[in-house]
């Protein structure tokens, strides 16, 4: 059941409106279910009455108070059901808005001198309630927090009566478009309000930003118009964004503030989240590892892969400090949608868009350090657009499923502290990612199970031992194919590279919890292939024909791990090991 509030001057106006035939004639039967006193005239039902008869009864008192009347005196509250609930009666919705006018302040229950009030319904799943804010003693009701109150009778009223339990805000959302944007939007031919599309492209230009003035030349290489707020001084107060060609009736711009479009996009939020951990201007080398002969986008991404799964094992802690690291892969996976491939770039921005909920929340780190993760970002921003297929198409696979599992360590996150919709965000988000990693990893996944095929017979089975003494849950697909093929040629190539295959597959199984995982030898494959330097694409992997390693490989993983770490575990490779920048 969700509330929605907006205040007026025109109580003529509103009506002519809730007893009209709307927009589109979606108005139906309009007929009042409620009031103030329960004899309202209504023009619907009774041929007598007129809406300048019920205007005049709800104005009375306003005309009374004269010039202490509130300028915007209307007091509007539609409430709607989910439409999965059942039809509510007339008298049903009677009771819903008497206990709204009572909880928000309008007509406290027992109050002779309450605010005068209707509730109309044209439509099956809502009903409009119109009040007039001068009370009978000609005072204004006390109306402090009203959406936040009325949100919270809805919660109980779906309690009480077995409709579908919204989650409860905590006032970090970001702005809806109005009413009056969606249609804009649809009359224009948009996708979308401008209000969404601004505040889409704002957090990609945000992305791995190393400064202010970065920040706003982004966004006017984005193509959106940009006025920026000065003091007296020269320093920046703000910035107002707009679309081009998105003008009102006067034919100028529609500006929206940063601070209008989400709560964490003004420019004083901004200038925290830059000087909390301000990036290298200067792309680090760690965020560009790998081997030389890969592309700067695949680099990008298997290194942003590491710093992810580090970003896990924080939130996996459950300190508050992990905070900071939401606000980090928030701006990771914008990266991310702006620059990978097509075939996976709309479920990849839909997750954009859906973490950015699940980034916002009350809870504050107090040593925030995203440094890492925001220079990952940074990182896939300034490597390009990256291949569907190769190096880049692996890499991308790669990285999506390590952040399936970062974000649902981000609702775990948010779920042990009570957020709601942060936590479905979340949830939300992995689903979305889910999908972007079945298209991204389908060609590379199959090639990897065809060399895991092709391995002589006795050393697939040598592999296969391995990973059934690991992984005795992991078997037959539903198909009859094995699930360890792909594994089994990881564990292989490996071995060729100078580990040992037994000590490799146990530390990357400890790295942290796979409960969460959808495939778990999927997870295992690319945390192996990242930490041994594999090529994330099979194309480019050597298809090895025996179980011995090369003459010139290191020494394998029990003697290097109490020695001197290898190229596949050198430091900060592992997110266990290396210790969080303070």
């Amino acid at each position: 059941m969700v509330p929605k509030i907006r205040r007026g001057s025109r109580t003529h106006g509103l009506l002519v409106y809730l007893y009209g035939p709307g927009k589109r004639d979606e108005h139906i039967d309009a007929h009042l279910v409620g009031s103030w006193d329960g004899f309202a005239p209504d023009p619907g039902r009774d041929p007598e009455a007129t809406l300048a008869r019920l205007t005049a009864a709800l104005d009375l008192r306003v005309k009374q108070a004269g010039a202490k009347a509130p300028a915007r005196h209307v007091w509007h509250c539609s409430v709607r059901t989910d439409p999965g609930d059942r039809m509510l009666t007339d008298a049903e919705w009677n009771t819903v808005a008497q206990r709204l006018v009572a909880a928000t302040g309008i007509a406290p229950e027992g109050d002779p001198d309450g605010c005068r009030w209707v509730a109309v319904r044209h439509a099956d799943d809502h009903i409009h309630i119109l009040a007039t804010m001068v009370r009978g003693d000609l005072r204004r009701p006390r109306m402090n927090y009203d959406f936040k109150k009325a949100q919270a009778e809805c919660r109980r009223i779906e309690k009480e009566w077995g409709l579908r339990r919204l989650n409860p805000g905590d006032g970090t959302g970001s702005k809806t478009p109005t009413s009056a944007e969606r249609f804009k939007a649809e009359r224009t031919g948009r996708p979308e309000p401008s209000r969404d599309t601004l505040r889409e492209a704002v957090r990609q230009s945000l992305a791995g930003a190393a400064t202010e003035e970065e920040f706003f030349t982004r966004l006017r290489e984005a193509g959106l118009r940009v006025k920026v707020r000065h003091a007296p001084s020269g320093d920046a107060l703000g910035y107002n964004v707009a679309l081009p060609g998105d003008r009102n009736r006067d034919g100028e711009p529609v500006w929206f503030p940063g601070s209008k479009l989400a709560p964490d996009l003004s420019l004083p939020k901004i200038r925290l989240r830059l000087a909390d951990d301000t990036v290298d201007q200067v792309t680090s080398s760690a965020t560009i590892s790998g081997r030389p002969d890969w592309s700067p986008p695949a680099r990008a991404r298997r290194s942003a892969s590491g710093i992810a799964e580090r970003a896990a094992v924080l939130l996996d802690g459950g300190d508050d400090e992990a905070a900071a690291q939401l606000v980090g892969v928030g701006e990771l996976l914008d990266a991310v949608a702006q620059t990978s491939p097509a075939a996976t770039r709309a479920e990849l921005a839909a997750a954009a868009r859906e973490v950015e909920r699940a980034t916002r929340s009350h809870v504050r780190a107090e040593r925030a350090d995203t440094r890492a993760i925001r220079s990952a970002a940074r990182g896939i921003i300034q490597a390009g657009g990256a291949l569907g297929r190769g190096e880049d198409g692996g890499t991308t696979a790669m990285l999506v499923s390590t952040l399936v599992l970062v974000t649902l360590a981000a609702a775990r996150w948010h779920s042990a502290r009570g957020h709601a919709q942060q936590a479905h965000a979340s949830r939300q988000t992995a689903e979305h990612l889910r999908t972007a990693y079945r298209q991204a990893a389908a060609t590379p996944m199959r090639a990897l199970r065809d060399q895991g095929r092709a391995l002589p017979e006795a050393v697939r089975q040598t592999h296969e031992a391995t990973i059934r003494a690991a992984l005795p849950q992991q078997g037959i697909r539903a198909d009859g194919t094995p699930k360890t093929d792909a594994l089994a040629a990881t564990l292989a190539q490996a071995e060729q590279a100078g580990h040992d295959p037994e000590a490799f597959l146990q530390r990357a199984i400890a790295m942290r919890e796979l409960d969460t995982a959808e495939d778990v030898n999927d997870v295992l494959v690319w945390r192996l292939r990242r930490l041994a330097q594999l090529p994330a694409h099979p194309a480019e992997a050597t298809q090895p024909q025996a179980g011995t390693r090369q003459p010139t490989a290191p020494t394998n993983d029990r003697t290097s791990n109490r020695t001197a770490p290898t190229a596949a575990a050198r430091p900060g490779s592992d997110p266990r090991t290396r210790p969080p920048r303070r």
